[in-house]
């Protein structure tokens, strides 16, 4: 008697979303720079940085992901070969900013991107400041001053009542082209902010003492929900907290609320960030305040916390449920 084969429908399905989903080469690319790909004899900070990614790519391989780790960069990647690529360590975009533009807006059309492209291209510009206060979250005071305007730093003193501000760049990280400003150097500043702001936007802010006497506060969030914070502290002498200028972080306790703003920052965004550090400062009146929201390549000290990787993972892996292959 000849045995009857029975066909489900369903095999056809299922065995054609297999078969996409094995034509990319990768699962998850991990995004760094060329500095970071691969460094011979690192440093303590670069082992830093190696180790921490390590975290999330053994915690996804465990899901039988293939991860890839890469400079974003890189010219001879196809970038329709992997199924997302996670943005970490590409900390040279601002120096690189036109260039990285056109990279974004490339690779944006042939893989996913996280956190998304959406919140990455509103993020790159401080700007994205002032649609937070428009929100009624609380920030650090700022002005933007638009390229090739001008601003009268002078007026920035009376303008909050404070002895020092602050001019950064509204595109930058790793403190680039940040100037503490006091009437003491203001002559020179002054030329400084006019050449700089005939090139890009800046702002003006005011200096926030507690930033020497508090420190900086970083929230690190993993869908939308807390996971561990860090105080930075600047060296002696200085007032950058990053690691860059010898700023020291250790972990933080959270406060009720510190916890509340960067819960309530994270729920105006749209789409909400997988990830994202919130970086608060305390104002002038002693309150808590947005110095930064960062949902690009934050660092997400694993180092305090490396069971906050697989968190990390876990919103990779929301992710490419929702991926179209």
């Amino acid at each position: 008697m000849k045995a009857e084969i029975y066909f489900d429908p369903r095999w056809v399905e299922i065995n054609s979303v297999l078969q996409t989903k094995n034509m990319k080469k990768y699962d998850v690319v991990l995004l760094t720079e060329p500095r970071y790909e691969n460094p011979q004899a690192p440093n303590w900070y670069e082992t830093q940085i190696l180790n921490e990614d390590k975290i999330v790519r053994d915690a996804l391989e465990k899901q039988d992901l293939r991860v890839h780790r890469l400079s974003w960069d890189d010219p001879d990647f196809d970038w329709s070969s992997t199924r997302i690529a996670v943005f970490r360590t590409t900390w040279d975009y601002f120096f690189r900013f036109d260039e990285f533009q056109k990279w974004l807006e490339k690779v944006g059309n042939l893989t996913q991107l996280l956190n998304p492209v959406e919140l990455i291209k509103w993020n790159v510009n401080k700007r994205y400041l002032l649609d937070l206060q428009a929100s009624g979250i609380p920030i650090v005071p700022t002005r933007l001053v638009k390229r090739g305007g001008f601003f009268a730093l002078e007026n920035g003193f009376s303008e909050w009542d404070v002895a020092e501000i602050i001019i950064k760049p509204c595109v930058g990280g790793t403190a680039r082209h940040t100037h503490r400003v006091c009437p003491e150097n203001l002559a020179a500043h002054q030329e400084i902010f006019n050449k700089l702001v005939a090139e890009e936007d800046m702002l003006v802010q005011p200096f926030l003492p507690s930033v020497l006497e508090r420190g900086e506060v970083s929230a690190l969030m993993f869908g939308g929900k807390f996971s561990h914070a860090v105080l930075k502290i600047a060296k002696p002498g200085d007032f950058r907290v990053q690691d860059d200028f010898g700023g020291k972080a250790s972990p933080h306790e959270i406060l009720p609320d510190e916890l509340s703003l960067a819960e309530r920052v994270l729920a105006v965004c749209s789409p909400r960030p997988a990830y994202a550090r919130v970086d608060i400062l305390y104002d002038l009146d002693g309150k808590p305040s947005i110095a930064e929201l960062e949902i690009i390549e934050p660092e997400l000290f694993f180092r305090f916390k490396p069971e906050a990787g697989k968190l990390l993972a876990d919103e990779i892996l929301k992710a490419l449920s929702n991926v179209v292959d």
